[in-house]
Protein backbone atom coordinates (compact mmCIF):
# COMPACT_ATOMS: atom_id res chain seq x y z
CA UNK A 1 0.00 0.00 0.00
CA UNK A 2 1.42 3.37 -0.94
CA UNK A 3 1.60 6.32 1.41
CA UNK A 4 -0.94 8.17 -0.78
CA UNK A 5 -3.58 5.42 -0.39
CA UNK A 6 -2.96 5.24 3.36
CA UNK A 7 -3.61 8.99 3.74
CA UNK A 8 -6.79 8.72 1.65
CA UNK A 9 -8.16 5.86 3.78
CA UNK A 10 -7.36 7.69 7.02
CA UNK A 11 -9.27 10.72 5.78
CA UNK A 12 -12.30 8.58 4.92
CA UNK A 13 -12.33 7.00 8.39
CA UNK A 14 -12.13 10.42 10.01
CA UNK A 15 -15.09 11.70 7.95
CA UNK A 16 -17.13 8.61 8.89
CA UNK A 17 -16.35 9.08 12.59
CA UNK A 18 -17.32 12.75 12.39
CA UNK A 19 -20.63 11.86 10.74
CA UNK A 20 -21.48 9.29 13.42
CA UNK A 21 -20.70 11.78 16.18
CA UNK A 22 -22.98 14.38 14.60
CA UNK A 23 -25.81 11.87 14.30
CA UNK A 24 -25.51 10.88 17.98
CA UNK A 25 -25.50 14.53 19.02
CA UNK A 26 -28.65 15.21 16.97
CA UNK A 27 -30.38 12.18 18.51
CA UNK A 28 -29.54 13.47 22.02
CA UNK A 29 -30.91 16.92 21.22
CA UNK A 30 -34.16 15.46 19.85
CA UNK A 31 -34.57 13.30 22.96
CA UNK A 32 -33.97 16.29 25.23
CA UNK A 33 -36.46 18.41 23.25
CA UNK A 34 -39.09 15.64 23.45
CA UNK A 35 -38.67 15.41 27.23
CA UNK A 36 -39.08 19.19 27.51
CA UNK A 37 -42.23 19.05 25.36
CA UNK A 38 -43.72 16.26 27.49
CA UNK A 39 -42.86 18.19 30.64
CA UNK A 40 -44.58 21.32 29.27
CA UNK A 41 -47.68 19.33 28.31
CA UNK A 42 -47.82 17.72 31.75
CA UNK A 43 -47.52 21.14 33.45
CA UNK A 44 -50.16 22.62 31.15
CA UNK A 45 -52.55 19.75 31.88
CA UNK A 46 -51.95 20.04 35.63
CA UNK A 47 -52.46 23.81 35.53
CA UNK A 48 -55.69 23.44 33.55
CA UNK A 49 -56.98 20.80 35.97
CA UNK A 50 -56.15 23.05 38.92
CA UNK A 51 -58.00 25.98 37.32
CA UNK A 52 -61.02 23.79 36.64
CA UNK A 53 -61.05 22.61 40.24
CA UNK A 54 -60.85 26.21 41.44
CA UNK A 55 -63.74 27.15 39.16
CA UNK A 56 -65.80 24.24 40.47
CA UNK A 57 -65.05 25.21 44.08
CA UNK A 58 -65.88 28.86 43.43
CA UNK A 59 -69.05 27.83 41.57
CA UNK A 60 -70.13 25.59 44.44
CA UNK A 61 -69.46 28.38 46.90
CA UNK A 62 -71.56 30.81 44.87
CA UNK A 63 -74.42 28.29 44.68
CA UNK A 64 -74.28 27.75 48.43
CA UNK A 65 -74.26 31.50 49.02
CA UNK A 66 -77.26 31.85 46.71
CA UNK A 67 -79.12 29.13 48.60
CA UNK A 68 -78.30 30.86 51.88
CA UNK A 69 -79.57 34.17 50.54
CA UNK A 70 -82.81 32.53 49.34
CA UNK A 71 -83.27 30.91 52.75
CA UNK A 72 -82.68 34.24 54.51
CA UNK A 73 -85.35 35.86 52.29
CA UNK A 74 -88.12 33.49 53.40
CA UNK A 75 -90.67 35.48 55.37
CA UNK A 76 -91.91 33.63 58.48
CA UNK A 77 -95.51 33.65 59.68
CA UNK A 78 -96.55 36.18 62.31
CA UNK A 79 -97.75 34.82 65.63
CA UNK A 80 -99.95 36.32 68.33
CA UNK A 81 -99.12 37.14 71.92
CA UNK A 82 -100.80 39.13 74.67
CA UNK A 83 -98.53 42.12 74.06
CA UNK A 84 -98.43 41.96 70.24
CA UNK A 85 -102.23 42.09 69.78
CA UNK A 86 -104.18 44.98 71.32
CA UNK A 87 -107.86 46.01 71.22
CA UNK A 88 -109.60 49.36 71.41
CA UNK A 89 -113.20 50.51 70.88
CA UNK A 90 -114.38 53.61 69.09
CA UNK A 91 -117.83 54.89 70.12
CA UNK A 92 -120.37 56.95 68.20
CA UNK A 93 -122.28 56.36 64.95
CA UNK A 94 -119.29 54.57 63.44
CA UNK A 95 -118.60 52.50 66.54
CA UNK A 96 -116.08 49.68 66.01
CA UNK A 97 -113.41 47.62 67.71
CA UNK A 98 -109.89 47.88 66.32
CA UNK A 99 -107.58 44.87 66.46
CA UNK A 100 -103.96 45.99 66.15
CA UNK A 101 -101.01 43.66 65.67
CA UNK A 102 -97.43 44.81 66.18
CA UNK A 103 -94.48 42.94 64.69
CA UNK A 104 -92.01 43.30 67.54
CA UNK A 105 -89.25 41.37 65.74
CA UNK A 106 -86.47 42.68 63.50
CA UNK A 107 -87.72 40.61 60.54
CA UNK A 108 -90.76 40.87 58.29
CA UNK A 109 -93.58 38.37 58.90
CA UNK A 110 -96.74 37.27 57.07
CA UNK A 111 -100.42 37.42 58.04
CA UNK A 112 -103.17 35.56 56.21
CA UNK A 113 -106.79 36.66 55.79
CA UNK A 114 -108.21 37.70 59.19
CA UNK A 115 -107.62 37.08 62.90
CA UNK A 116 -109.66 34.25 64.45
CA UNK A 117 -111.34 35.69 67.55
CA UNK A 118 -113.36 33.71 70.09
CA UNK A 119 -114.95 36.08 72.61
CA UNK A 120 -115.90 34.71 76.04
CA UNK A 121 -114.77 31.15 75.17
CA UNK A 122 -117.12 30.90 72.19
CA UNK A 123 -117.01 27.60 70.29
CA UNK A 124 -116.70 29.29 66.91
CA UNK A 125 -114.62 32.32 65.96
CA UNK A 126 -116.16 35.59 64.87
CA UNK A 127 -117.27 35.25 61.21
CA UNK A 128 -115.22 36.92 58.50
CA UNK A 129 -116.60 40.02 56.86
CA UNK A 130 -114.63 39.34 53.67
CA UNK A 131 -115.31 35.77 52.61
CA UNK A 132 -116.06 32.77 54.81
CA UNK A 133 -113.77 30.19 56.45
CA UNK A 134 -114.42 27.89 53.48
CA UNK A 135 -114.12 30.58 50.82
CA UNK A 136 -111.29 32.93 51.64
CA UNK A 137 -110.16 35.78 49.44
CA UNK A 138 -106.50 34.85 49.89
CA UNK A 139 -105.25 37.98 51.63
CA UNK A 140 -101.54 37.81 52.43
CA UNK A 141 -100.04 40.76 54.22
CA UNK A 142 -96.33 41.20 54.91
CA UNK A 143 -95.84 43.17 58.10
CA UNK A 144 -92.44 44.92 58.15
CA UNK A 145 -90.13 44.66 61.13
CA UNK A 146 -91.59 46.75 63.98
CA UNK A 147 -94.57 47.53 61.75
CA UNK A 148 -98.33 47.18 62.30
CA UNK A 149 -101.41 45.50 60.83
CA UNK A 150 -105.07 46.22 61.55
CA UNK A 151 -108.46 44.52 61.47
CA UNK A 152 -111.79 46.08 62.40
CA UNK A 153 -115.00 44.72 63.99
CA UNK A 154 -117.98 47.00 63.24
CA UNK A 155 -120.24 47.59 66.27
CA UNK A 156 -122.41 50.45 64.98
CA UNK A 157 -125.82 48.79 65.54
CA UNK A 158 -127.47 47.36 68.62
CA UNK A 159 -127.06 43.79 67.35
CA UNK A 160 -123.42 44.17 66.44
CA UNK A 161 -122.52 46.02 69.62
CA UNK A 162 -124.11 43.40 71.86
CA UNK A 163 -122.73 43.00 75.37
CA UNK A 164 -119.46 43.65 77.12
CA UNK A 165 -116.88 40.90 76.68
CA UNK A 166 -114.55 39.53 79.35
CA UNK A 167 -111.85 37.91 77.22
CA UNK A 168 -110.89 36.81 73.73
CA UNK A 169 -108.86 33.84 72.44
CA UNK A 170 -106.77 34.76 69.39
CA UNK A 171 -105.50 32.52 66.59
CA UNK A 172 -103.77 33.65 63.40
CA UNK A 173 -104.98 31.96 60.24
CA UNK A 174 -102.57 29.99 58.09
CA UNK A 175 -102.34 29.80 54.34
CA UNK A 176 -105.35 27.47 54.08
CA UNK A 177 -108.87 27.88 55.45
CA UNK A 178 -108.46 25.21 58.11
CA UNK A 179 -104.92 25.98 59.28
CA UNK A 180 -103.58 28.31 61.93
CA UNK A 181 -100.02 29.51 62.42
CA UNK A 182 -99.66 29.87 66.20
CA UNK A 183 -101.97 30.17 69.15
CA UNK A 184 -104.35 30.52 70.65
CA UNK A 185 -103.46 33.15 73.20
CA UNK A 186 -106.05 34.65 75.52
CA UNK A 187 -106.37 38.33 76.35
CA UNK A 188 -108.22 39.19 79.55
CA UNK A 189 -110.01 42.52 79.15
CA UNK A 190 -110.48 42.81 82.92
CA UNK A 191 -106.71 42.56 83.50
CA UNK A 192 -106.09 45.19 80.86
CA UNK A 193 -109.00 47.33 82.14
CA UNK A 194 -110.69 47.30 78.76
CA UNK A 195 -114.41 47.58 78.17
CA UNK A 196 -115.29 46.10 74.79
CA UNK A 197 -118.80 45.38 73.60
CA UNK A 198 -119.14 42.93 70.71
CA UNK A 199 -122.31 41.22 69.51
CA UNK A 200 -123.42 39.50 66.30
CA UNK A 201 -120.85 41.01 64.00
CA UNK A 202 -117.89 40.12 61.78
CA UNK A 203 -114.20 40.98 61.49
CA UNK A 204 -112.38 42.36 58.45
CA UNK A 205 -109.22 40.97 56.92
CA UNK A 206 -105.84 42.33 57.97
CA UNK A 207 -104.77 45.56 56.31
CA UNK A 208 -101.65 47.70 56.59
CA UNK A 209 -103.57 50.84 57.66
CA UNK A 210 -106.30 51.56 60.18
CA UNK A 211 -108.15 53.66 57.61
CA UNK A 212 -108.19 50.77 55.13
CA UNK A 213 -109.60 48.44 57.78
CA UNK A 214 -112.29 50.98 58.72
CA UNK A 215 -113.34 51.33 55.07
CA UNK A 216 -113.54 47.54 54.72
CA UNK A 217 -115.79 47.43 57.82
CA UNK A 218 -118.06 50.19 56.51
CA UNK A 219 -117.26 52.55 59.36
CA UNK A 220 -114.66 54.75 57.66
CA UNK A 221 -115.03 57.96 55.71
Amino acid sequence: MTARRSRHRSAAYAALALGLAGSLALTGCNSHSSKKSKSKKSYSSSSSSSKNKKRRIIGSGAAAAGAGTAASRRVPDCFPSTYKVTFSQQSGPDSHVTVKFKNTTSRDCKLYNAPLLRFNNAKSPLPLLQGTPGHLDGTRLTVPAHGYAYAVIPTNTAATKGTEQKSVAIDFMGISASSVTHGPVTVSFAEKRLHLSVGKTKVTNWTSSIHGAQLAAGVGK
